[in-house]
Protein backbone atom coordinates (compact mmCIF):
# COMPACT_ATOMS: atom_id res chain seq x y z
CA UNK A 1 0.00 0.00 0.00
CA UNK A 2 1.62 3.24 -0.76
CA UNK A 3 1.96 5.91 1.87
CA UNK A 4 -0.80 8.35 0.44
CA UNK A 5 -3.32 5.48 0.17
CA UNK A 6 -2.52 4.57 4.02
CA UNK A 7 -2.72 8.59 5.01
CA UNK A 8 -6.46 8.14 2.80
CA UNK A 9 -7.44 4.43 4.87
CA UNK A 10 -6.60 6.57 8.22
CA UNK A 11 -8.54 9.52 7.70
CA UNK A 12 -11.76 7.51 6.16
CA UNK A 13 -11.55 5.19 9.57
CA UNK A 14 -11.38 8.81 11.54
CA UNK A 15 -15.03 9.71 9.81
CA UNK A 16 -16.61 6.53 10.15
CA UNK A 17 -15.33 6.81 13.82
CA UNK A 18 -16.88 9.93 14.33
CA UNK A 19 -20.48 9.13 13.03
CA UNK A 20 -23.38 9.36 15.41
CA UNK A 21 -25.98 6.91 16.30
CA UNK A 22 -28.09 8.23 12.95
CA UNK A 23 -25.22 7.02 11.03
CA UNK A 24 -24.59 11.25 9.77
CA UNK A 25 -21.08 11.95 10.56
CA UNK A 26 -20.23 14.64 13.40
CA UNK A 27 -19.20 18.10 12.34
CA UNK A 28 -15.56 18.37 11.32
CA UNK A 29 -13.67 21.92 11.55
CA UNK A 30 -12.97 24.07 8.41
CA UNK A 31 -10.26 25.02 6.60
CA UNK A 32 -10.37 28.27 8.07
CA UNK A 33 -10.52 26.82 11.70
CA UNK A 34 -8.02 24.49 11.06
CA UNK A 35 -5.55 27.52 9.85
CA UNK A 36 -5.25 28.70 13.21
CA UNK A 37 -2.86 27.66 16.00
CA UNK A 38 -5.59 28.96 18.69
CA UNK A 39 -8.05 26.23 17.67
CA UNK A 40 -5.29 23.50 18.22
CA UNK A 41 -4.76 24.94 21.65
CA UNK A 42 -8.16 23.83 22.47
CA UNK A 43 -7.20 19.73 22.50
CA UNK A 44 -3.06 20.02 22.89
CA UNK A 45 -2.58 22.72 25.04
CA UNK A 46 0.60 21.22 26.12
CA UNK A 47 1.76 21.30 22.12
CA UNK A 48 0.22 24.91 21.86
CA UNK A 49 2.12 25.78 24.67
CA UNK A 50 4.93 25.10 24.13
CA UNK A 51 4.77 25.68 19.95
CA UNK A 52 3.50 29.53 20.72
CA UNK A 53 6.91 30.53 22.94
CA UNK A 54 8.72 29.15 20.08
CA UNK A 55 10.85 30.56 17.68
CA UNK A 56 8.25 28.91 14.95
CA UNK A 57 5.90 30.99 15.97
CA UNK A 58 8.24 33.85 16.28
CA UNK A 59 9.55 33.54 12.91
CA UNK A 60 7.99 36.88 11.46
CA UNK A 61 7.43 38.85 14.88
CA UNK A 62 11.49 38.73 15.13
CA UNK A 63 12.55 42.32 14.70
CA UNK A 64 15.85 41.13 13.35
CA UNK A 65 14.00 39.16 10.81
CA UNK A 66 11.66 42.08 9.63
CA UNK A 67 14.57 44.47 9.83
CA UNK A 68 16.76 42.45 7.24
CA UNK A 69 14.05 41.99 5.01
CA UNK A 70 12.59 45.58 4.92
CA UNK A 71 16.67 46.67 4.12
CA UNK A 72 16.98 43.67 2.16
CA UNK A 73 13.91 44.48 -0.40
CA UNK A 74 14.85 48.13 -0.56
CA UNK A 75 18.06 47.29 -1.68
CA UNK A 76 17.52 44.57 -3.74
CA UNK A 77 14.64 47.18 -5.87
CA UNK A 78 11.82 44.45 -4.66
CA UNK A 79 13.47 41.30 -5.95
CA UNK A 80 14.46 39.65 -3.01
CA UNK A 81 10.54 38.88 -3.13
CA UNK A 82 9.29 36.26 -0.99
CA UNK A 83 12.63 34.80 -0.34
CA UNK A 84 12.63 35.28 3.48
CA UNK A 85 9.03 35.02 3.60
CA UNK A 86 8.85 31.52 2.36
CA UNK A 87 10.08 30.17 5.17
CA UNK A 88 9.20 32.96 7.86
CA UNK A 89 5.73 33.09 7.11
CA UNK A 90 4.83 30.42 5.05
CA UNK A 91 0.91 30.45 5.22
CA UNK A 92 0.57 34.26 4.88
CA UNK A 93 2.43 33.30 0.91
CA UNK A 94 0.64 30.18 0.48
CA UNK A 95 -2.88 32.24 1.35
CA UNK A 96 -1.61 35.50 -0.90
CA UNK A 97 -1.67 37.69 2.44
CA UNK A 98 1.83 38.81 1.38
CA UNK A 99 4.44 38.93 -1.62
CA UNK A 100 7.35 40.51 0.42
CA UNK A 101 6.68 40.23 3.99
CA UNK A 102 7.09 44.51 4.29
CA UNK A 103 3.19 44.45 5.52
CA UNK A 104 3.39 41.50 7.74
CA UNK A 105 2.27 43.68 10.41
CA UNK A 106 -1.30 43.40 8.61
CA UNK A 107 -1.48 39.83 8.47
CA UNK A 108 -4.14 38.05 10.83
CA UNK A 109 -1.84 36.44 13.85
CA UNK A 110 -2.86 33.07 12.57
CA UNK A 111 -1.20 33.24 9.20
CA UNK A 112 2.24 34.26 11.48
CA UNK A 113 5.42 32.36 12.08
CA UNK A 114 5.73 28.56 11.18
CA UNK A 115 2.64 27.26 11.78
CA UNK A 116 0.64 24.04 13.29
CA UNK A 117 -1.31 24.09 9.69
CA UNK A 118 2.04 24.40 7.65
CA UNK A 119 3.95 21.47 9.23
CA UNK A 120 1.13 19.15 9.91
CA UNK A 121 -0.03 19.25 5.87
CA UNK A 122 3.07 18.88 4.51
CA UNK A 123 2.47 16.62 1.09
CA UNK A 124 5.74 16.15 -0.37
CA UNK A 125 9.02 18.06 -0.28
CA UNK A 126 10.87 18.99 -3.25
CA UNK A 127 14.02 19.69 -3.14
CA UNK A 128 16.61 20.64 -0.59
CA UNK A 129 16.67 24.64 0.24
CA UNK A 130 14.53 27.42 0.24
CA UNK A 131 11.42 25.81 1.37
CA UNK A 132 10.03 23.55 -1.71
CA UNK A 133 7.00 21.98 0.20
CA UNK A 134 3.89 21.09 -1.25
CA UNK A 135 0.58 21.30 0.99
CA UNK A 136 -2.04 18.96 0.83
CA UNK A 137 -5.74 20.33 0.16
CA UNK A 138 -7.29 17.32 1.64
CA UNK A 139 -7.52 18.55 5.16
CA UNK A 140 -6.26 15.55 6.60
CA UNK A 141 -3.64 16.74 8.80
CA UNK A 142 -0.42 14.60 8.99
CA UNK A 143 1.27 13.21 12.52
CA UNK A 144 4.02 10.86 13.27
CA UNK A 145 1.05 8.39 15.01
CA UNK A 146 0.78 5.48 13.05
CA UNK A 147 -3.04 4.73 14.81
CA UNK A 148 -4.39 8.23 15.57
CA UNK A 149 -7.05 8.46 17.46
CA UNK A 150 -10.02 9.35 16.22
CA UNK A 151 -12.24 12.42 18.16
CA UNK A 152 -15.71 14.08 17.44
CA UNK A 153 -15.57 17.49 16.19
CA UNK A 154 -12.18 17.68 15.22
CA UNK A 155 -10.24 16.50 12.06
CA UNK A 156 -8.99 14.23 10.35
CA UNK A 157 -5.92 12.70 11.02
CA UNK A 158 -3.18 10.74 9.07
CA UNK A 159 0.48 9.55 9.61
CA UNK A 160 3.08 10.65 7.71
CA UNK A 161 7.02 9.84 7.47
CA UNK A 162 7.56 13.51 6.66
CA UNK A 163 6.45 14.16 10.35
CA UNK A 164 7.57 11.85 11.79
CA UNK A 165 11.09 12.39 13.61
CA UNK A 166 11.73 8.26 13.40
CA UNK A 167 12.02 8.35 9.83
CA UNK A 168 14.54 10.19 8.09
CA UNK A 169 12.07 11.99 5.71
CA UNK A 170 11.25 13.93 8.14
CA UNK A 171 14.56 16.09 8.08
CA UNK A 172 13.98 16.76 4.97
CA UNK A 173 10.66 18.62 5.87
CA UNK A 174 13.00 20.78 8.49
CA UNK A 175 15.88 20.73 5.81
CA UNK A 176 13.68 23.06 2.96
CA UNK A 177 13.62 25.28 5.38
CA UNK A 178 17.51 25.39 7.19
CA UNK A 179 19.21 25.19 4.14
CA UNK A 180 19.20 28.54 1.85
CA UNK A 181 20.99 29.25 -1.31
CA UNK A 182 20.91 32.73 -2.14
CA UNK A 183 19.73 34.43 -5.47
CA UNK A 184 23.92 34.63 -6.57
CA UNK A 185 23.89 31.03 -5.61
CA UNK A 186 25.61 30.74 -2.48
CA UNK A 187 24.95 28.47 0.21
CA UNK A 188 24.47 30.54 3.40
CA UNK A 189 22.47 27.96 5.40
CA UNK A 190 23.50 24.80 5.17
CA UNK A 191 22.52 22.87 8.55
CA UNK A 192 20.74 19.96 6.30
CA UNK A 193 23.47 19.66 3.97
CA UNK A 194 25.77 19.60 7.29
CA UNK A 195 23.68 17.06 8.55
CA UNK A 196 23.01 14.50 5.66
CA UNK A 197 26.99 14.20 5.59
CA UNK A 198 27.14 13.51 9.36
CA UNK A 199 27.05 10.38 11.46
CA UNK A 200 23.88 10.91 12.88
CA UNK A 201 22.20 10.75 9.56
CA UNK A 202 24.60 8.00 7.56
CA UNK A 203 25.06 5.75 10.51
CA UNK A 204 22.04 6.24 13.22
CA UNK A 205 19.15 8.32 11.51
CA UNK A 206 19.10 10.73 14.20
CA UNK A 207 17.04 13.16 12.51
CA UNK A 208 16.16 16.69 13.66
CA UNK A 209 13.20 16.60 15.88
CA UNK A 210 15.13 13.85 17.88
CA UNK A 211 17.24 16.70 19.42
CA UNK A 212 15.02 19.99 18.81
CA UNK A 213 11.54 17.87 19.68
CA UNK A 214 12.58 15.36 22.60
CA UNK A 215 10.03 13.01 23.66
CA UNK A 216 8.52 12.72 26.59
CA UNK A 217 10.10 10.30 29.33
CA UNK A 218 6.52 9.17 30.66
CA UNK A 219 3.02 8.80 29.12
CA UNK A 220 0.52 11.46 28.84
CA UNK A 221 -2.19 11.66 26.17
CA UNK A 222 -1.11 13.54 23.32
CA UNK A 223 -4.94 15.25 22.69
CA UNK A 224 -7.07 16.27 25.88
CA UNK A 225 -10.39 14.57 24.36
CA UNK A 226 -12.17 12.06 26.68
CA UNK A 227 -11.22 8.31 25.93
CA UNK A 228 -7.43 9.45 24.39
CA UNK A 229 -5.05 6.97 24.68
CA UNK A 230 -1.71 7.13 26.57
CA UNK A 231 1.47 8.21 23.96
CA UNK A 232 5.09 9.36 24.66
CA UNK A 233 4.39 12.87 22.60
CA UNK A 234 7.33 15.19 22.04
CA UNK A 235 8.18 18.54 22.33
CA UNK A 236 7.21 21.43 20.64
CA UNK A 237 9.32 24.05 21.73
CA UNK A 238 12.19 23.74 18.84
CA UNK A 239 15.18 24.74 21.07
CA UNK A 240 18.40 25.91 18.60
CA UNK A 241 20.48 29.15 19.28
CA UNK A 242 18.05 32.13 18.53
CA UNK A 243 15.85 33.52 21.49
CA UNK A 244 13.14 35.95 21.33
CA UNK A 245 14.30 39.09 21.34
CA UNK A 246 10.70 40.87 22.37
CA UNK A 247 8.33 40.62 24.67
CA UNK A 248 7.29 36.77 24.26
CA UNK A 249 5.54 33.91 25.92
CA UNK A 250 7.32 31.79 28.30
CA UNK A 251 10.87 33.22 27.49
CA UNK A 252 12.00 32.01 30.69
CA UNK A 253 11.47 28.50 28.98
CA UNK A 254 12.82 29.46 25.77
CA UNK A 255 15.82 30.15 27.46
CA UNK A 256 16.24 27.33 29.82
CA UNK A 257 15.90 24.95 26.71
CA UNK A 258 18.24 26.77 24.36
CA UNK A 259 20.87 26.25 27.64
CA UNK A 260 20.04 23.08 27.98
CA UNK A 261 20.82 22.18 23.94
CA UNK A 262 23.99 23.91 24.18
CA UNK A 263 25.20 22.25 27.19
CA UNK A 264 25.64 18.95 25.54
CA UNK A 265 26.89 19.90 22.12
CA UNK A 266 30.66 20.49 22.64
CA UNK A 267 33.89 18.35 24.48
CA UNK A 268 36.23 20.78 25.82
CA UNK A 269 39.52 20.00 27.37
CA UNK A 270 41.90 22.89 28.52
CA UNK A 271 45.66 21.44 28.36
CA UNK A 272 49.36 23.47 29.44
CA UNK A 273 52.95 22.05 28.83
CA UNK A 274 55.53 23.60 31.03
CA UNK A 275 58.32 25.32 28.94
CA UNK A 276 60.83 27.10 28.60
CA UNK A 277 60.16 28.76 31.92
CA UNK A 278 56.54 28.96 30.84
CA UNK A 279 53.70 27.54 29.45
CA UNK A 280 52.16 26.41 26.44
CA UNK A 281 48.74 26.15 26.44
CA UNK A 282 46.19 25.14 23.93
CA UNK A 283 41.99 24.33 23.88
CA UNK A 284 40.70 20.90 22.25
CA UNK A 285 36.88 21.54 21.25
CA UNK A 286 34.74 18.56 19.92
CA UNK A 287 31.39 19.10 18.34
CA UNK A 288 30.26 15.56 19.51
CA UNK A 289 26.45 16.20 19.88
CA UNK A 290 25.59 18.83 17.50
CA UNK A 291 24.01 16.74 14.05
CA UNK A 292 25.50 19.66 12.15
CA UNK A 293 28.30 21.93 12.09
CA UNK A 294 28.85 24.84 15.10
CA UNK A 295 27.84 27.19 14.54
CA UNK A 296 25.25 26.52 11.85
CA UNK A 297 21.98 28.20 10.52
CA UNK A 298 22.91 31.94 9.80
CA UNK A 299 26.78 31.25 10.36
CA UNK A 300 27.22 34.39 8.52
CA UNK A 301 25.42 35.98 12.35
CA UNK A 302 26.66 33.97 14.54
CA UNK A 303 29.48 34.60 17.08
CA UNK A 304 31.45 31.52 18.52
CA UNK A 305 34.54 32.20 20.39
CA UNK A 306 36.65 31.08 23.20
CA UNK A 307 37.87 33.00 26.16
CA UNK A 308 40.96 31.90 27.56
CA UNK A 309 42.45 33.45 30.58
CA UNK A 310 45.95 32.88 32.67
CA UNK A 311 46.77 34.00 36.34
CA UNK A 312 49.75 34.15 38.40
CA UNK A 313 48.52 34.72 41.86
CA UNK A 314 45.56 37.33 40.74
CA UNK A 315 47.62 38.95 38.32
CA UNK A 316 46.46 38.43 34.81
CA UNK A 317 49.52 37.57 32.57
CA UNK A 318 47.93 36.38 29.38
CA UNK A 319 44.48 36.76 28.09
CA UNK A 320 42.70 35.98 24.32
CA UNK A 321 38.57 36.32 23.51
CA UNK A 322 38.12 38.65 26.40
CA UNK A 323 35.24 40.76 24.79
CA UNK A 324 34.08 43.45 27.23
CA UNK A 325 29.90 43.56 27.27
CA UNK A 326 28.75 45.29 24.48
CA UNK A 327 31.50 45.25 21.93
CA UNK A 328 31.48 43.54 19.04
CA UNK A 329 33.41 40.44 18.91
CA UNK A 330 34.77 41.61 15.34
CA UNK A 331 35.95 44.94 16.64
CA UNK A 332 38.66 43.05 18.69
CA UNK A 333 42.31 43.04 18.03
CA UNK A 334 43.36 40.28 19.54
CA UNK A 335 45.86 37.99 17.14
CA UNK A 336 44.99 34.71 18.85
CA UNK A 337 40.84 34.96 18.93
CA UNK A 338 39.62 31.93 18.19
CA UNK A 339 36.27 32.96 16.19
CA UNK A 340 33.82 30.86 14.21
CA UNK A 341 31.96 32.16 12.03
CA UNK A 342 30.84 32.66 7.91
CA UNK A 343 32.08 35.10 5.91
CA UNK A 344 30.05 36.11 2.65
CA UNK A 345 31.90 37.52 -0.80
CA UNK A 346 30.29 38.51 -3.89
CA UNK A 347 30.75 38.04 -7.42
CA UNK A 348 33.75 40.30 -7.33
CA UNK A 349 35.10 38.37 -4.29
CA UNK A 350 34.79 41.04 -1.87
CA UNK A 351 33.42 40.27 1.62
CA UNK A 352 29.69 41.66 2.08
CA UNK A 353 27.27 41.11 5.23
CA UNK A 354 23.89 41.11 3.82
CA UNK A 355 22.93 38.00 2.53
CA UNK A 356 20.95 39.02 -0.48
CA UNK A 357 24.60 39.87 -1.75
CA UNK A 358 26.57 36.94 -1.39
CA UNK A 359 27.49 34.51 -4.05
CA UNK A 360 30.41 33.07 -2.25
CA UNK A 361 31.24 31.99 1.17
CA UNK A 362 33.84 30.81 3.41
CA UNK A 363 33.64 29.33 7.20
CA UNK A 364 35.43 27.64 9.70
CA UNK A 365 32.43 26.62 11.72
CA UNK A 366 33.34 22.90 13.85
CA UNK A 367 32.29 19.80 11.50
CA UNK A 368 30.00 17.20 12.62
CA UNK A 369 31.19 13.62 13.46
CA UNK A 370 31.37 12.20 10.07
CA UNK A 371 31.23 8.73 11.90
CA UNK A 372 31.03 7.07 15.67
CA UNK A 373 33.68 4.53 14.59
CA UNK A 374 36.32 4.91 16.81
CA UNK A 375 38.70 3.02 15.44
CA UNK A 376 38.14 4.73 11.91
CA UNK A 377 40.96 7.42 11.17
CA UNK A 378 38.07 9.81 10.59
CA UNK A 379 36.77 9.71 14.30
CA UNK A 380 39.07 12.17 16.01
CA UNK A 381 39.08 14.62 12.59
CA UNK A 382 36.48 16.83 14.84
CA UNK A 383 39.04 16.95 17.81
CA UNK A 384 39.94 20.55 16.54
CA UNK A 385 42.75 22.55 18.66
CA UNK A 386 44.39 26.15 19.06
CA UNK A 387 46.98 27.06 21.07
CA UNK A 388 47.32 30.65 22.88
CA UNK A 389 49.72 32.44 21.58
CA UNK A 390 48.75 31.44 17.90
CA UNK A 391 51.87 30.70 17.25
CA UNK A 392 52.33 27.58 19.42
CA UNK A 393 55.60 27.71 20.93
CA UNK A 394 55.67 30.50 22.51
CA UNK A 395 55.31 30.18 25.76
CA UNK A 396 53.59 32.04 28.47
CA UNK A 397 55.76 33.72 30.89
CA UNK A 398 55.80 33.94 34.01
CA UNK A 399 54.13 30.01 34.23
CA UNK A 400 50.55 30.85 35.21
CA UNK A 401 49.11 28.61 38.12
CA UNK A 402 45.14 29.05 37.27
CA UNK A 403 44.13 29.44 33.86
CA UNK A 404 40.26 29.06 32.68
CA UNK A 405 38.22 28.72 29.32
CA UNK A 406 34.88 29.24 27.97
CA UNK A 407 32.84 28.69 24.70
CA UNK A 408 30.95 31.84 24.06
CA UNK A 409 28.50 32.40 21.31
CA UNK A 410 26.34 35.33 20.27
CA UNK A 411 23.50 34.33 17.87
CA UNK A 412 23.84 37.69 16.45
CA UNK A 413 26.98 39.81 16.22
CA UNK A 414 26.24 43.54 17.48
CA UNK A 415 28.14 44.98 14.60
CA UNK A 416 25.06 43.34 12.36
CA UNK A 417 22.64 44.41 14.74
CA UNK A 418 24.56 48.72 14.33
CA UNK A 419 24.39 48.00 10.96
CA UNK A 420 20.62 47.51 10.68
CA UNK A 421 20.35 50.36 13.12
CA UNK A 422 22.18 52.34 11.24
CA UNK A 423 20.95 51.85 8.26
CA UNK A 424 17.27 52.84 9.97
CA UNK A 425 15.54 49.65 9.74
CA UNK A 426 15.75 48.18 13.62
CA UNK A 427 15.33 49.79 16.36
CA UNK A 428 17.97 50.69 18.44
CA UNK A 429 16.24 49.39 22.34
CA UNK A 430 17.19 46.00 20.45
CA UNK A 431 20.68 45.66 20.82
CA UNK A 432 20.34 45.30 24.72
CA UNK A 433 18.57 42.02 24.20
CA UNK A 434 21.35 40.49 21.76
CA UNK A 435 22.87 38.07 24.97
CA UNK A 436 26.14 36.01 25.27
CA UNK A 437 25.84 32.47 25.99
CA UNK A 438 28.05 30.37 27.42
CA UNK A 439 28.41 26.83 26.18
CA UNK A 440 28.80 24.09 28.60
CA UNK A 441 31.25 24.57 32.14
CA UNK A 442 33.90 27.28 32.40
CA UNK A 443 37.22 25.00 32.52
CA UNK A 444 39.86 26.34 35.31
CA UNK A 445 42.78 23.97 34.88
CA UNK A 446 45.49 24.06 37.92
CA UNK A 447 47.99 21.57 38.26
CA UNK A 448 46.09 19.84 40.98
CA UNK A 449 43.18 19.80 39.22
CA UNK A 450 44.60 18.68 35.23
CA UNK A 451 43.02 15.24 34.64
CA UNK A 452 43.93 13.91 31.65
CA UNK A 453 47.75 13.88 30.12
CA UNK A 454 49.26 13.44 26.93
CA UNK A 455 52.60 13.18 24.99
CA UNK A 456 53.86 16.42 22.79
CA UNK A 457 55.57 13.84 20.35
CA UNK A 458 54.89 16.60 17.42
CA UNK A 459 56.48 19.72 19.45
CA UNK A 460 58.70 19.30 22.49
CA UNK A 461 57.79 15.52 23.69
CA UNK A 462 56.79 17.15 26.98
CA UNK A 463 53.71 15.73 29.05
CA UNK A 464 50.95 18.16 28.63
CA UNK A 465 48.59 17.90 31.45
CA UNK A 466 44.90 18.92 30.90
CA UNK A 467 41.74 19.54 32.44
CA UNK A 468 38.36 17.98 31.09
CA UNK A 469 35.14 17.81 32.38
CA UNK A 470 33.70 15.75 29.70
CA UNK A 471 34.55 12.32 27.61
CA UNK A 472 36.91 13.96 25.23
CA UNK A 473 40.10 11.74 24.67
CA UNK A 474 42.43 14.44 24.47
CA UNK A 475 45.44 12.02 23.46
CA UNK A 476 43.61 10.92 20.69
CA UNK A 477 44.91 12.56 17.26
CA UNK A 478 44.35 16.91 17.16
CA UNK A 479 43.63 18.80 14.22
CA UNK A 480 44.19 22.29 14.10
CA UNK A 481 41.58 24.72 14.15
CA UNK A 482 40.03 25.58 10.41
CA UNK A 483 41.19 29.29 9.39
CA UNK A 484 39.53 31.25 7.10
CA UNK A 485 42.09 33.14 4.56
CA UNK A 486 40.23 35.98 3.19
CA UNK A 487 37.66 36.85 6.23
CA UNK A 488 37.71 39.94 8.25
CA UNK A 489 37.76 39.05 11.73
Amino acid sequence: MSQASRWMVVAILAVQACKGSDSSPAPLLTRDELLDPQTCSSCHQDHYAEWAGSMHAYASTDPVFLAMNKRGQRETNGQLGTFCVNCHAPMAVREGLTTDGLNLDQVPQKFKGVTCFFCHTVESVNGAHNAPITLSTDLVLRGALTDPFPTGRTHLAGYSPLVDREQAQAASTCGSCHDIVTGHGAQIERTFTEWQASAFSTETGTTCGQCHMPQATSDTVAANVPGAPLRRPHSHLFPAIDKALTTFPDTDRQTQAVQALLDTTLQTALCVEPFAGGSIVSAIIDNVAGGHGFPSGSSQDRRVWTEVIAYQGTNVVYQSGVVPAGQAVTASTDPDLWLMRDCMFDENKSQVDMFWNAASFEGNALPALTTFDISSPNFFQTHKQKFFPAAGTTPITPTPDRITMRVLVRPMGLEVIDDLISSGDLDASVRAQIGTLVVGNTLEWTQATANATYVDRTGTGGTVFCKTDTNLNVAADRFPALTRADCRP
